[in-house]
Order: structure tokens, then C-alpha cells, then sequence
């Protein structure tokens, strides 16, 4: 349900989109010219301004490129965490808009990989992600901000909870170095109530 919603999402997007678009370009409307014409001029700002990369996006430009990746897990706070090794190669998709990463390696001693995706959305301000891999069948998909400095970003996501079928908070707390070198961290309440670190990448940039 949670793809559907967003496709829907999607769709109801591109309506608004074509739809100021039409209005934009039609300012007669109902043979009252004049009447109801809208300031086509900054409408015309507001949705350029939507679909057009900017500073937003630039912050994304230190995770561009090929990671060694080192991968911690913890199945509970007391326990010491699981270490595992991965790959990811991360590009710029659809004209410098969203940076997709591809993951490859191991986690307890069996094949991992996912996707994911990290963006900047003008229209809301926001920085969003969304994130698949070969651990669940589901998509999640983190809303949040970044700091001032560009270093840091903190965005919250809703998973199905396995064992209860309720919704669980999740937490991805993103840090970036000017190297290129970031972190991921996963905050969650596992089989509990607590929040905890639930899994740590730590990306290292290989050189080219």
C-alpha cells in the first residue's frame, strides 16, 4: 500500500504540474479575459524553480563516486554488532537531480545488496531517500533536512513493524566529510521499545 500511496503521490504531482502549466498558457478562462488571469510570470518562476537542480542538490555532490563500505549491525544494544564488507558505485540520474547508489557485499556471511536514492526536493525543501535492499520486500522512504553546514542530515521513516504488523519509527542519520567519505546510520527500536543503532556504513571513497 505504501508504493501505492506514493504512486498516487506521483500522478497527483504531474497533474498539478501540467495542469499550472495549461493555466499558464490559457489566461482566458471562461471567455472573461483578463478576469482570471493568473501572474503567469511567477508561476512560471515557481514551477521552473521546482524542477531545476540547485544548491540543494549540490550538498548531495560528495557522495557521488565508488565506496569501499564497511557495515555494522546490532541485533540489540548489548550485543557487539556484526561486521560485514560491501561496494558502492553512486552516479547522478535524471539530469543531476537524484543520486542513485548501488550496494554489493555481505551481511552475516550471505549475499546483500540494495539500491537507494537521496534528493533534494525544491518544491518542499526537503531531503528525501528512499532505500531497497535484499533484507525485506518493502521500500522505505526517509523525509528530512540537513544542516547549515552541509555535513549532517536527519530524516525519519515509518517501516512495518514484522512481528506486530504496526509502524515502527526509523531514524537515518546521515554524515558527510568534504572527502567524500560519509556515514549512514540506521536508528530504530528493533524487536523493543528502545531506540538504537541498529546499523552503521561507513562509505569510503576509492580513488580514481
Amino acid at each position: 500500500m505504501r508504493y501505492a500511496g506514493n504512486t498516487v503521490q506521483s500522478f497527483a504531482a504531474l497533474a498539478i504540474i501540467l495542469g499550472a502549466i495549461l493555466f499558464i498558457a490559457s489566461p482566458v478562462v471562461g471567455g472573461n479575459a483578463g478576469k482570471n488571469a493568473a501572474p503567469s510570470a511567477v508561476n512560471a518562476q515557481a514551477i521552473e524553480g521546482a524542477m531545476t537542480p540547485g544548491e540543494g542538490q549540490k550538498r548531495l555532490e560528495p557522495m557521488v563516486g565508488s565506496f569501499d563500505v564497511k557495515i555494522r549491525t546490532w541485533a540489540d544494544p548489548s550485543s557487539p554488532p556484526v561486521e560485514s564488507q560491501a561496494t558502492s558505485i553512486s552516479a547522478w540520474v535524471l539530469g543531476n537531480r537524484y543520486v542513485q547508489s548501488m550496494l554489493s557485499g555481505y551481511l552475516h556471511d550471505e549475499p546483500f545488496s540494495g539500491i537507494g536514492y537521496i534528493a533534494y526536493d525544491n518544491a518542499s525543501e526537503t531531503y528525501q531517500a528512499a532505500w531497497m535492499d535484499t533484507g525485506s520486500t518493502g521500500i522505505t522512504w526517509y523525509t528530512g533536512s540537513m544542516g547549515e553546514s552541509g555535513e549532517s542530515a536527519i530524516m525519519k521513516a515509518n517501516v512495518t513493524n514484522p512481528l506486530t504488523s504496526k509502524p515502527s519509527p526509523i531514524e537515518l542519520r546521515l554524515s558527510i566529510a568534504e572527502n567524500g567519505d560519509h556515514m549512514s546510520e540506521v536508528w530504530g527500536q528493533g524487536y523493543g521499545t528502545e531506540t538504537f543503532k541498529m546499523m552503521e556504513l561507513r562509505y569510503t571513497k576509492t580513488k580514481q
